[in-house]
């Protein structure tokens, strides 16, 4: 998704997860990916040494993974959760697209 790296677009990010009811904390973990999802506590655990890129990349990641209820969330959290999941649909469609074309012309080695 083309999301400007700001601050206020991460507080955004954070907003959603928030009426969500999911609690962001930012802690010190050795995470192979960057976080840590906690489905039964609703909390997601980020690297807090993650650049502000990084925060926000690992919670576009995180978003569509996760159970979120529109209906407790507001208008301009609505639109942006909507614009995730299309970027999110069409990255998957684009994937499976370029997989499916590699199986039918695989490379052959030289």
């Amino acid at each position: 998704m083309n999301l400007k790296i700001t601050p206020n677009n991460l507080a955004k990010l954070e907003k959603i997860f928030e009426e969500s009811k999911y609690q962001i904390r930012y802690e010190k973990g050795t995470f192979m990916s960057g976080y840590c999802v906690l489905e039964h506590k609703k909390v997601v655990v980020v690297n807090k040494f993650l650049t502000l890129e990084g925060r926000i990349n690992t919670l576009l990641d995180i978003l569509p993974a996760i159970q979120v209820d529109r209906d407790f969330m507001s208008a301009e959290s609505q639109k942006l959760y909507q614009q995730v999941l299309d970027s999110k649909a069409i990255a998957d469609a684009e994937e499976e697209a370029a997989a499916a074309n590699e199986d039918e012309n695989p490379a052959t080695p030289e």
